[in-house]
């Protein structure tokens, strides 16, 4: 007669047990990928188009939009709240001005490098030469242009929030009035880092203030992370529906685009990046390791703003990057740090414009490309992202804007990895500037990835390592591993 042992572990477990991988956030997104593309592709070839998708298409649709509007309607109060927190945690840090200084300069390191890789595959591949494509209309939608940008700094009232009325003549005489409320996050920006100074600067009487915006970002962060969590089920929608709308045509019509500006997203996520870290003596296993839960998720929602709390925390958790900075850095750099969207995308994109309207670009213009993506990329956060980027571009260059409406078919697309490489970014410069100033967590940094992002715990406002964190989270053991194995 045989007997069984149970561990403690499988103590108090019945029936089926998922393997444990099965419930990670990467193994979810991924199976999510999968299923997405395969639901995209029965959409498209039982006729679901744009226009007039049937019933599995306008499903897809639904739930991937549904999902964005999630995610942006906690983009306003996130900001604010993060940058004023960001700002006011600029306090417990010593040297808080060359940390500052240090960000922004190596924002402007990475971003010159994306760029000139831009500029390289520009002229290597010629993606606007001989496209088969005929010219279209002028380009009608928003634009950028640098005076535009100056004026848009300030707000125009304290949430920079604008609204914009729709009339339109239905039948039998009848009128409808449509207003949709937008709003600007550069303005927003600027506002809370107003007040965050301002606060700095009146002292203990600001301290209720600070601690009510703590508690209001807490808030906001949780109401985050259950979004965050259904990501998989948006993920099927939005890459469902991006199939079933664009497929594989849409893309083959600009094929060496494409392939260029991937090309680009590639070099710099899978080689400068690791460069950068292993100049540093830090280990780019480690580093991919720890940031790709953010990086997925940024791929499926486009959202660098969506994606910051996920950002932040495996950048403080993952890669060991202290709070009180990495609350200031990476949303700072959610905000104004885009190798993708406004390095590498415009940079490419202006010179498919030249070659294909038969313009030849010299010296001179080749540099203010340089300076529009490493200056201007701020400009970004204020508008709607990599295509007025591209419009201030050519707006600088003098090229037609009406390029800009042969690459809008595909920009869907081609914003998935832009913004996979923006949130990298993002993560990478904290990483670096703690390393170079001697306060990275390289403990921290080089535990086992053992656990998920996704703690529930009262400690979390209050973490100070995967020590601090209470039960029902498996950093902890992550933690004695690491300890064991110095031991």
């Amino acid at each position: 007669m045989s007997t069984q042992t149970r561990t403690p572990e499988s103590a108090g477990k019945t029936g089926f047990q998922l393997p444990k991988w099965a419930g990670s956030f990467g193994f979810q997104i991924i199976a999510a990928l999968i299923v997405g593309l395969a639901l995209g592709l029965l959409a498209k070839y039982t006729g679901s188009t744009k226009e007039s998708p049937n019933g599995l298409g306008a499903t897809l649709q639904t739930i991937g939009s549904s999902y964005i509007s999630l995610l942006q309607t906690a983009v306003v109060p996130l900001i604010f709240t993060a940058v004023v927190s960001s700002i006011s945690n600029l306090r417990q840090v010593s040297n808080a001005a060359k940390l500052a200084w240090n960000t922004l300069l190596w924002f402007a390191i990475t971003s010159l490098i994306a760029v000139l890789i831009g500029i390289g595959l520009g002229v290597l591949l010629q993606p606007g030469a001989n496209t088969g494509i005929t010219q279209q209309a002028k380009y009608s939608g928003k634009s950028g242009d640098w005076w535009s940008f100056l004026i848009g700094l300030f707000p125009k009232n304290f949430l920079g929030l604008g609204a914009s009325s729709t009339v339109t003549e239905g039948a039998n005489a009848a009128t409808t009035v449509s207003t949709s409320v937008s709003f600007n996050v550069l303005q927003i920006l600027v506002i809370a880092i107003a007040v965050g100074v301002a606060a700095l600067k009146v002292g203990k009487a600001a301290e209720p203030f600070l601690n009510l915006n703590a508690s209001a970002l807490a808030v906001i962060q949780k109401v985050l992370w259950w979004i965050i969590r259904i990501a998989p089920l948006g993920t099927v929608g939005l890459i469902g529906n991006a199939v079933a709308v664009y497929g594989w045509d849409t893309i083959g019509a600009l094929g060496k685009f494409t392939l260029a500006i991937y090309a680009g997203l590639v070099l710099v996520l899978f080689v400068v990046y690791p460069v950068l870290i292993r100049t540093h003596g830090l280990s780019v296993k480690q580093y991919f390791s720890g940031v790709w839960p953010a990086v997925q998720l940024a791929f499926v929602s486009r959202s660098s703003i969506g994606t910051l709390p996920l950002t932040q925390r495996v950048t403080e958790r993952s890669l060991g990057v202290p709070r009180s900075y990495a609350s200031f850095a990476v949303p700072l750099g959610a905000t104004t740090k885009m190798d993708g969207c406004a390095a590498i995308y415009p940079a490419i994109s202006a010179i498919f414009v030249a070659q294909f309207f038969g313009i030849q670009l010299d010296f001179s213009q080749y540099l203010l490309i340089v300076l529009v993506s490493v200056l201007g990329s701020a400009a970004t956060a204020g508008t709607t992202g990599a295509v007025v980027m591209l419009t201030l571009t050519l707006s600088t260059l003098g090229l037609p804007l009406a390029g800009v409406g042969l690459l809008l078919a595909i920009d869907p697309i081609l914003d998935m990895g832009r913004t996979a490489v923006n949130v990298a970014g993002q993560a990478l410069v904290p990483t670096i500037v703690s390393k170079r100033q001697g306060i990275l967590d390289q403990a921290l940094y080089n535990a086992p990835r053992n656990g998920t992002p996704f703690v529930d715990d009262d400690a979390d406002s209050t973490f100070a390592g995967p020590a601090a964190v209470a039960g029902g989270t498996e950093w902890p053991d992550a933690e004695r591993e690491l300890a064991d194995a110095k031991a």
